[in-house]
This record gives C-alpha cells, sequence and structure tokens, in this order.
C-alpha cells in the first residue's frame, strides 16, 4: 500500500511541477555548457589553468633534481614499503608503473594533460565569445604560453606525445596517438610565438605572477635549444631580446627567494603559492630538512617530518659532490645550503643541536649531521607543512647563462663571457677569461641549483649518461643497500616510460624503449 501511495504521490507531483523545478542543475552548479559568458568568467578559468604548474614543480623535486648529480636522498629503513616506489626514480629503476603508484610524488602526465585541457577550453571558446579584442589577446597569450609550457614539459619527460588542440567534446577527441618529437617542439614554439604577440612586457615590480613576454621568449629559447634539429641563431636573437627588457639580478642572491620578494625584478616566471588554511601554500622546506622528531631548531616551529613517504624529511638532500663542486669563494654555497648536526637515531634526528654553514664544514665528533636545501628556508612558520615560497621557473640570472651556452654552441665563446661572468660576479667570483661548454654547464648547475633544471641540463648538453653513470659510482660506495642494477644509466633513461594507465586507457599509445 505504502509503494502504490508513493507512486501516486510522484506522479501527481510531475504532473502539477513547471519544467522548471526539473532542472536537475542547481543554480549554484557552474558547468561548461553554462559557462564562459563574460570576460570575469573567461578569466576565472584562466587562472585556473595555472594552478596544474603547482603539481608540476612538486613533481620535479623527485624526477629532476633527485634524478640529478644535485641530490639524493637519505635512506628509511623503517618504512621499506611506501618510500621505495620514489626512491626507485633517483636510482633510475622506475618503471611505467611508477607514477601511478599511490606513494609516488604525482601524476606528472596528467597534471600536464590537464592543465591542456583547461587552456584548449578557452582557446576554443574565446573566438566565439563577445569579448573585446584587446580581451580576448590577453587572454589567449597567456593560454597559449600555458599550453607551451605543459607541453615542453612532456616532450621533456616523455618524447613524443599526443597533441591535443582543441576542446575534447567526445570520445574520438579523448584518444590520439603520439605525436614525434619534432611535430611537438614545433606545436611549442607556434603557440609562443602567437603568446608573445600579444603579452605585455613586464614593466613594474613586484609582477603579478602571470605569464609575460619575458616568460614566453625564454620558454621559446629553451624549445629552440632543445628540439631535435637545434636553432641557436632564433635562440641567440630571442635571448638577446629578453636582455633589453627590464630585468636585473638582484645584488644579493639570498634575496632573490625570499618571499617578501616574490615576483621581483630577476624573476621572469614563478610558481605562486600563499601560506594560510585555503590549500595554496607551499611545503618544500619541510621535505627537504632531515627526519626529526623536532624541527624547531631549523623552522622555528616545533613539528615532526619523521614518518614514511612524501610527507616526511629526508628528500632531495644535496650530496658531498654538490656541495664540494663549488668554487672557493661561492656566495651561493652557504646560500642554497646547510648542515644539521645532532643525534641521529635509525636516519631520524631525534635532537638537532647546531646548524651550520657547509664552507669549510667538519663533522662534530660523537653527533650525526645531514645536509639540506637552505634556499627556500624562511621561517618562522605557524603550521607544519605551511609555507609561503613561490617555486622559481625562469630567472634572469637564467637567461644570461642560457645565452652564454647558446654563443658557446655557435662557437661564439668571447661573446659569451661578459654573460656568464655577470652571474659570477653576484656570486662573489672572478671573472673567467675564456669560456667552454662545462664552464657554463657548471655555472647553471651552481646558480639553478635545486630549482628543478639540473636534470634537463644535462640532457641539453649531452652530459646527462656520463655524469648520472659517474654518481651512480659514487652512491654505490657510499651506500651499500643500492641494488647492482641501479644507476644503469642508458639513452632509453632519458626520458620516462609513458604512465601504465595511459596504455591501458588509450590503445593508440606506445611504450617507449627501454621499459
Amino acid at each position: 500500500m505504502k509503494k502504490i501511495l508513493y507512486i501516486l504521490f510522484i506522479t501527481a507531483a510531475l504532473a502539477s511541477c513547471k519544467k522548471s523545478v526539473l532542472d536537475l542543475a542547481p543554480e549554484t552548479y557552474l558547468s561548461s555548457a553554462t559557462f564562459f559568458k563574460n570576460q570575469a568568467e573567461f578569466e576565472q578559468a584562466l587562472v585556473g589553468s595555472y594552478t596544474n604548474l603547482r603539481g608540476i614543480a612538486l613533481i620535479g623535486i623527485y624526477e629532476d633534481e633527485m634524478r640529478s648529480d644535485n641530490t639524493f636522498f637519505t635512506y628509511y629503513s623503517a618504512d621499506r614499503g611506501t618510500e621505495t616506489s620514489t626512491e626507485a626514480i633517483a636510482e633510475f629503476i622506475d618503471n611505467s608503473v611508477s607514477s601511478q603508484n599511490p606513494n609516488s610524488p604525482g601524476d606528472r602526465w596528467g597534471n600536464d594533460y590537464s592543465g591542456i585541457s583547461k587552456v584548449n577550453t578557452i582557446l576554443t571558446r574565446l573566438p566565439k565569445s563577445t569579448l573585446t579584442q584587446g580581451a580576448k589577446d590577453s587572454i589567449s597569450g597567456e593560454a597559449y604560453f600555458l599550453r607551451a609550457f605543459y607541453y615542453y614539459d612532456l616532450v621533456q619527460h616523455y618524447g613524443g606525445v599526443p597533441l591535443q588542440l582543441v576542446e575534447v567534446t567526445d570520445v574520438n577527441g579523448a584518444f590520439l596517438p603520439r605525436s614525434s618529437v619534432a611535430e611537438v617542439y614545433s606545436q611549442i614554439i607556434s603557440d609562443l610565438t602567437s603568446a608573445i604577440k600579444t603579452l605585455p612586457m613586464a614593466t613594474t615590480f613586484p609582477q603579478s605572477g602571470r605569464a609575460t613576454k619575458g616568460s614566453a621568449e625564454m620558454l621559446l629559447a629553451y624549445a629552440y635549444m632543445s628540439e631535435p634539429t637545434k636553432d641557436y641563431a632564433n635562440a641567440e636573437s630571442t635571448l638577446l631580446d629578453i636582455t633589453h627588457m627590464n630585468y636585473a639580478l638582484l645584488p644579493n642572491y639570498a634575496a632573490v627567494f625570499d618571499p617578501n620578494n616574490k615576483n621581483n625584478q630577476e624573476s621572469l616566471f614563478e610558481v605562486q603559492y600563499q601560506q594560510g588554511n585555503d590549500g595554496q601554500q607551499s611545503d618544500f622546506i619541510w621535505r627537504f630538512i632531515p627526519k626529526t622528531t623536532n624541527a624547531a631548531p631549523i623552522t622555528g616551529l616545533a613539528g615532526t617530518n619523521a614518518n614514511g613517504g612524501l610527507g616526511s624529511g629526508g628528500w632531495n638532500v644535496p650530496t658531498q659532490e654538490m656541495v664540494d663542486s663549488y668554487e672557493a669563494g661561492d656566495l651561493r654555497l652557504p646560500a642554497s645550503i646547510a648542515v644539521a648536526e645532532g643525534t641521529v637515531t635509525n636516519e631520524v634526528m631525534t635532537n638537532i643541536s647546531a646548524v651550520k654553514s657547509p664552507v669549510g664544514y667538519k663533522p662534530t665528533p660523537g653527533l650525526g649531521y645531514y645536509y639540506f636545501i637552505k634556499k627556500y628556508l624562511h621561517p618562522p612558520y605557524q603550521v607544519v607543512f605551511n609555507t609561503n615560497d613561490n617555486w622559481p621557473v625562469f630567472r634572469y640570472s637564467g637567461t644570461l647563462l642560457l645565452l652564454a651556452e647558446c654563443l658557446v654552441d655557435e662557437n661564439k665563446p668571447t661573446e659569451a663571457l661578459p654573460y656568464i661572468n655577470k652571474v659570477r660576479e653576484r656570486a662573489g667570483l672572478p671573472d673567467l677569461t675564456t669560456v667552454t661548454l662545462l664552464n657554463v654547464s657548471n655555472e647553471m648547475r651552481h646558480e639553478l641549483a635545486f630549482e628543478n633544471h639540473r636534470w634537463t641540463d644535462l640532457i641539453r648538453t649531452g652530459m646527462a649518461i656520463p655524469v648520472l653513470n659517474a654518481k651512480g659510482v659514487t652512491e654505490k660506495a657510499l651506500n651499500g643497500w643500492l641494488l647492482p642494477s641501479t644507476f644503469n644509466v642508458t639513452p632509453d633513461r632519458l626520458i620516462y616510460a609513458i604512465p601504465y594507465r595511459e596504455i591501458q586507457l588509450n590503445n593508440k599509445l606506445t611504450q617507449n624503449p627501454g621499459y
């Protein structure tokens, strides 16, 4: 009886309802069908397209810095389950399922394509909108830059990938085969060429944090110097153009990374973070300092990061070789690295008795010590794993050094000298009288240390295989727990595996060799 009454009630209700009552989408619900009506909504979508940069910066700590000769990690014997998938990246024994492991540093492929999907929707809808031409130009410039950035990240780490260039509205558009590396770079260059036409030049500082002509030209120069057939002539002219903009080196190296100086005159582009309770905070320093039960001597806040997985410290630890590689008197060493000294029990610092400079450091008898990245340390903090630091992507010092590299590659070493020496002078180092590609590579290593550049810089300059195999020899001598199969760095290992999940979803994808 209850069932009959219920059916009668529903039938009567439906018969008496207006059509609007049956609308299943609440008025507060936003969908692509009802959005993109005005400039404010396009701007909101554009800002949302920047958010995937945060995931890429985080993943780069493990897949770019720890993969390079700059850093390694502290072995944690208490957790041989969740940590091993991330350790595999630094040991060169990762595979196609590594990025899908819940304990991996993140889904780089997914972050990039999520960002691409967002900007594709904007670029597809924008021409049909009623926005003014000025608004369309402004929004499309940033969107083209972001799409180029995400595709550059993909091609650098996976090789040729599917080129999604329009909003996906059906299954056929969702699953595409891989384009060639050359085709991806061609699209990157095309997008950046379009972006540069409409993006504004940075004129006042601090900047807004959004893409500018300078950031687009810097990415374009990297693309010219990384594509299969290098285009040094265009890279040189592009980099020279940046030197005529409004950028300058800050007098003090450490000040570049101070959160009080975000988006400063040296910054071409950085990933934006904001300390607080709204999910926009960064947390790099808590991952970089040693695992400890009391971080107060380093951070000013009594918190712990002594647990397993990525929610812990002891990651991205500068190697002894990295510390030793700095020239005597290099002011960047104490600005970038520090030493925590104290009591160590099972790889955890149960008591940090001192934080010291690495310059001329001699271990104190009876105490343990760990190097850590100091560049992003700006205490005091109020909440564990909640900081205000931005992540640097492109800096003017990097422009000068990339220009020096380009000129050396063009057999113009004398012309390269002023650019590399300008960076060295701020670091407190004497001018070079001659310059080689190795000189520029070493300068980049120390100037851009711990900013997720070293791995791809080594690949671009052809130094990755010998440098990383040498790191393997050193690390195996120091760490008996490393397996013989680790650090077998071959050409196949210069790009990552296409994530296994993506291969399963899209049968048009093929796996990279060696995986």
